[in-house]
């Protein structure tokens, strides 16, 4: 086995091909998440039959995503992102199969699995973001990380949109039809492995700490990896109050969108459908309800990716914390329209698509910040840990969101999720004054120089 040194590599050269393979991934892997997301609440509903399980598919997937997080970027650490992310991948890929199982099961049970499985899928998903920007220059990480992100855009939307072409292709191969758009699910998760796998050579984590080690002057030798905790994370993030701002962003952003996110299929279902507290009928009983959750959940999956490039360029451009507020005052507005709007699917899906674009804003430029407040031998711990966090904030979110439905209706879920991104942004308000004097500071000493 042969390996070519760093030196004979162009770093700008392996890190477009980093990017691009991992784009490619992305868009692959997305429709697994798109269709989970569009038809999960009601399948839970149908194989459990009860509307107290409506956000079950939610909260499990997230809650694997949390649990995930931190092995997985372990697994990163000691092996590098590409084993860690074709882990996470594959095990998506057997989810997928599993909620077909459990579809022509009728098991409940199956299905939590399937989602629990799918949720290392996410998780891989989400560190994705973090190896595109392992090679990047500090003034392209926005654009880099956003590139990445952007790319899911395609296979997400097409997710929430295959349950036509799912029915038919699943009648084909003798499943039933609401089963069919796992088999797209199953079959794209498949091939971003397979090209992960095979193609993300050299590894753009390991190829970055041999960098670091030449530039050091300690030739080939490449920095031994730091077994990683919460705790160590945790303690790693306190040192830093961009570190901390950061990821309270990414994890208030995550938790709101989950938690208004998760029950607006149920909502609309009932709005559309006719549908009223204590009917347990099919999951299907309504085509119209059915396209209307489609193209809502679309939009919002849109929302959420398809303007990614645009806030990694403002994150670069106008700056981390002022992209971290607009996000965070879209998911705002976002909360507002969608509750008082209850009564209107038009209201409805505009907050939804404004939810996903706050939601992008703030983790773009969260997750760019974070990566750069932290030293470097703690990086990918941090990362571990924010993704944990962010999964675990979905969980609560997608868990409280059904009882927040049944005790406080639709708009007073919107209501009780504006919270956190009011305290977010307050948060970088704080901030951003206590950082006027440093930069004043920093402009003077360079006066003075």
């Amino acid at each position: 086995m042969t390996t070519t040194s760093p030196t004979a590599l162009d770093p700008q050269r392996v890190q477009r091909r980093t990017v691009f393979l991992l784009s490619s991934a992305q868009l692959l892997s997305g429709v697994g998440n798109g269709a989970t997301l569009s038809i999960g609440s009601l399948l839970a509903v149908d194989l459990s039959g009860s509307e107290a399980w409506a956000g079950s598919i939610t909260t499990v997937l997230t809650l694997a995503a949390a649990i995930a997080a931190l092995p997985l970027a372990r697994l990163a650490e000691s092996r590098g992102r590409r084993v860690g992310l074709v882990t996470g991948l594959v095990a998506a890929m057997v989810g997928a199969l599993l909620i077909i199982a459990s579809v022509m099961g009728q098991s409940f049970v199956l299905l939590l699995l399937g989602a629990a499985f799918l949720g290392l899928g996410t998780a891989a998903n989400l560190q994705a973001r973090f190896a595109a920007v392992d090679l990047a220059e500090p003034e392209h990480r926005g654009r880099s990380l956003s590139t990445v992100v952007w790319a899911i855009t395609i296979g997400a939307v097409a997710g929430p949109n295959l349950i036509q072409p799912g029915a038919v292709v699943g009648a084909a191969l003798g499943l039933p039809p609401i089963a069919g758009p796992f088999v797209f699910s199953a079959a794209g998760l498949f091939l971003a492995a397979a090209l992960l796998f095979v193609g993300l050579r050299p590894d753009p984590l390991m190829f970055s700490r041999k960098l670091a080690s030449l530039a050091d002057g300690n030739g080939d030798a490449a920095a031994k990896p730091v077994r990683g905790t919460i705790r160590s994370g945790l303690r790693a993030v306190r040192t830093s109050p961009l570190a901390l701002l950061a990821l309270a962003a990414v994890v208030a952003a995550h938790g709101v969108m989950v938690a208004v996110m998760s029950m607006t299929p149920l909502h609309l279902q009932q709005l559309v459908g006719g549908s009223h507290e204590g009917h347990h009928g099919g999951a299907t009983d309504s085509t119209d309800a059915l396209v209307v959750i489609g193209i809502t959940i679309s939009l919002h999956i849109a929302g959420m990716f398809a303007l990614s490039p645009l806030w990694g360029w403002l994150t670069d451009r106008a700056g981390r914390l002022q992209t971290i507020a607009m996000g965070h005052g879209m998911l705002l507005v976002a909360v507002f329209i969608a509750g008082f709007g209850q009564h209107e699917p038009v209201l409805v899906t505009a907050g939804l698509v404004l939810l996903g674009l706050g939601w992008s804003a703030a983790t773009i430029a969260g997750s760019t910040l974070l990566a750069e407040s932290v030293a470097p031998d703690e990086r990918v711990t941090v990362q571990g840990v924010s993704d944990t966090l962010m999964g675990g904030a979905g969980a609560i979110g997608g868990a409280t969101s059904g009882l927040l439905l049944a005790w406080i209706g639709y708009q007073g879920l919107n209501i009780a999720s504006s919270i956190l991104a009011a305290a977010v942004l307050a948060l970088t308000a704080v901030t951003a004054v206590r950082r006027i004097p440093l930069a004043e500071q920093d402009r003077t000493d360079s006066s003075a120089v």
